[in-house]
């Protein structure tokens, strides 16, 4: 039986998130690299990271607000736009504090682009495809974090050039694969325009406290939370591990490519999944599976001990961002979508501030060890959470 084509807008959606999430994920690792350069330790390097989700935090719903309103393919465009001048303004940042100020300019372009194209699927997917597409958008998201540590390894390891110069040649890079991004949002400019309520109800928009408090959102939350929060954190703190250990910039990004591979894998095959095991059921599995495994990270110098361990974590990893989608899509009424996914993210952001800060305090104190020990505890929280939604 030959799987459905792709829809036109799907497509372009797809690429678009490969070219921005390759963009975003050569860009942060370089940030901890370009921290290093600046004189930065593992506090610094969490603070650093944590500014990447603060003004996301705090502008999520108003967006999603309007994302229910309007048409988003202006929002995609402008979050493209915004992600590419972040990574020049990475670039010529020469302190701590303008490597922060750039990273929460690229935090809310990120937050646009991806508030977009979730926004879109929730919209013009069918109900029955949202696993699917969701899944789709989420592999193709981690193609791009697959591509952009290898090119951020590349980068790094340029010959005959400094740190700092090393650096600015991947923010550069960065901010061309996001300008390539721009033409495929074009397409999507007459899409995503908000239609009459399908579901009867109130007759009114739903505030915030309501849409988190429908059955399923909570808990898929905080598990959404915990996973994007540990992506965060492997990203920025693997390089941080790895000058501990001796392991070259180009392995590091080795390594992290690994791990996105592993979670296309699981995604693509989320489709077969669902039926065999259930949402909640895989969801669950997945956060504790990755619990053990990214607490068990430091406790191994062997280049590919880490590697088997990145590769069952990537796995795991990356099941639970489309279904924590579904779950929250599926909550709520369908004219209200937009502002129920800026909500999620509002918490994903929360969880990228206060998880590395949090990362970084304990870094600081108890070693670098102990930031890979707080993810495996909070995965454990999330799973807990799910079972007992």
């Amino acid at each position: 039986m030959r799987a459905p084509k792709l829809q036109g807008w799907l497509a372009r959606i797809l690429a678009g998130v490969v070219l921005t999430q390759a963009a975003l994920h050569l860009a942060r690792p370089v940030t901890s690299y370009r921290a290093l350069a600046l004189g930065a330790d593992a506090r610094a390097v969490g603070l650093i990271t944590a500014a990447f989700a603060l003004v996301p935090l705090v502008v999520a719903v108003p967006l999603g607000r309007a994302s229910d309103r309007w048409r988003v393919g202006h929002l995609l465009t402008g979050g493209i736009a915004l992600g590419a001048v972040a990574c020049v303004l990475l670039g010529v940042a020469g302190t701590l504090w303008g490597l922060a100020l750039a990273s929460a300019v690229l935090g809310l372009g990120h937050l646009a682009l991806t508030l977009a194209g979730q926004s879109l699927i929730a919209r013009q997917s069918a109900d029955a495809r949202h696993d699917r597409d969701f899944g789709l958008y989420t592999a193709g998201a981690s193609l791009g974090q697959l591509i952009g540590p290898a090119m951020a390894g590349l980068a790094l390891s340029s010959a005959g050039r400094s740190l700092e110069a090393a650096t600015t040649l991947g923010f550069l890079v960065a901010a061309g694969l996001m300008a390539l991004a721009v033409p495929t949002s074009f397409a999507t400019d007459r899409l995503g325009r908000a239609g009459r309520p399908r579901d009867g109800g109130l007759g009114r928009p739903l505030r915030a406290g309501e849409l988190i408090g429908a059955r399923g959102v909570p808990a898929g939350m905080f598990a959404s939370l915990a996973l994007l929060a540990t992506v965060d954190v492997l990203t920025a703190y693997l390089p941080v591990l790895g000058v501990q250990r001796g392991i070259s910039p180009a392995v590091v990004g080795a390594l992290l490519s690994l791990r996105a591979a592993t979670s296309i894998l699981s995604r693509l095959l989320i489709p077969w999944m669902i039926p065999r095991l259930g949402r909640i059921r895989l969801l669950a599995a997945s956060a504790a599976g990755s619990a053990l495994l990214t607490a068990a990270l430091p406790l191994s110098g062997s280049t590919a001990v880490l590697g088997a361990l990145l590769a069952a974590a990537g796995f795991l990893l990356g099941i639970g961002q489309p279904l924590t989608m579904s779950m929250v899509v599926h909550a709520v009424p369908s004219d209200t979508r937009g502002t129920a996914l800026a909500i999620r993210l509002t918490g994903n952001r929360f969880g990228q501030v206060a998880t590395p800060a949090a990362a970084g305090l304990v870094a600081g104190a108890a070693g670098v060890s102990a930031a890979f020990w707080l993810l495996g505890g909070l995965l454990g929280l999330a799973a807990l959470a799910v079972v007992r939604r």
